[in-house]
């Protein structure tokens, strides 16, 4: 008896709906937009300082465009940040990072940096080692001293019980090495040489540039200043240098490109 209790919802607009639901499952899914941002957490205004987010919209010729817009100027309208567009600032980065990781002093300096934070974060393995020199130092003293005669119960007593401390030193600095391994500085530049080689087109590619390397951004109305995850690693851009870069011949470069198409939606 389908109609003996009164129905909730209109019969015709149910249908409707499930005719709705059932196409929507058929539907391929919608691809998250916060995936293809990959400067999302890391891109600032720099004119009020709040984090930029991505959007899209739709422009009069119904292609979509993908910009990054700030928060403040979003959500208040209190900030005058113009947006701009996905693609280009994302190139840009990318292409300043590339350039940084072919300069031989700069990977330099980032293995100085790498090599001196390991030894801060592990304090242990150098406390042991240093025991086990001053261990190896006093064994070396016995055996000098038997070699010259000097041989009694007390030193024959002291070299035994160096010898116990060298061979529990050597299981605790293994333990030590196996818990934290410690790069060797030729280990840590092949690591970072490599990334000379991948392709900066490859969407997981780039995606590992900007996470290994780039810090922050911050984006103003007249330059990009970048800011890479080693000491003194800033780099500021000016969009005068980039529209004479792309522009040699006086045509127009992707610089104009800031305004917002119709129809956005985060």
């Amino acid at each position: 008896m389908p109609d003996s209790i009164p129905a909730i919802v209109d019969k015709d607009l149910f249908e409707e709906v499930q005719l709705k639901i059932k196409k929507n499952s058929r539907a391929p899914a919608r691809h998250k937009a916060e995936d293809d941002y990959l400067l999302t957490t890391k891109l600032f205004c720099g004119m009020c300082g709040a984090m930029m987010f991505g959007e899209c919209g739709t422009g009069r010729n119904k292609v979509v465009h993908h910009y990054y817009k700030c928060a403040t100027a979003k959500r208040f309208k209190t900030c005058k940040k113009k947006t701009v567009r996905k693609e280009w600032l994302e190139d840009l980065v990318i292409a300043e990072t590339m350039k940084l990781i072919q300069d031989d002093a700069v990977i330099d300096a980032i293995v100085a940096e790498v090599m001196e934070l390991q030894d801060q974060e592990n304090t242990t393995l150098p406390l042991l080692e240093k025991q086990m020199r001053e261990v190896e130092n006093g064994i070396e003293n016995m055996l000098n001293a038997i070699q010259a005669g000097v041989l009694t119960n007390s030193t024959k007593s002291r070299l035994e019980k160096l010898e116990v401390q060298q061979k529990e030193l050597e299981v605790r600095i293994a333990e030590e090495k196996i818990a934290r391994p410690r790069l060797s500085e030729n280990q840590v530049r092949f690591w970072l040489t490599r990334f000379r080689k991948i392709d900066p087109n490859v969407k997981s590619h780039r995606e590992t540039l900007i996470n290994t390397f780039v810090n922050a951004v911050y984006l103003y109305d007249e330059k990009v200043l970048i800011t890479f995850n080693y000491k003194d690693g800033t780099k500021t851009i000016t969009f005068d240098e980039i529209a004479a870069k792309d522009a040699p011949e006086g045509n127009g470069s992707d610089l104009g490109c800031f305004a917002p198409p119709k129809n956005l939606n985060v």
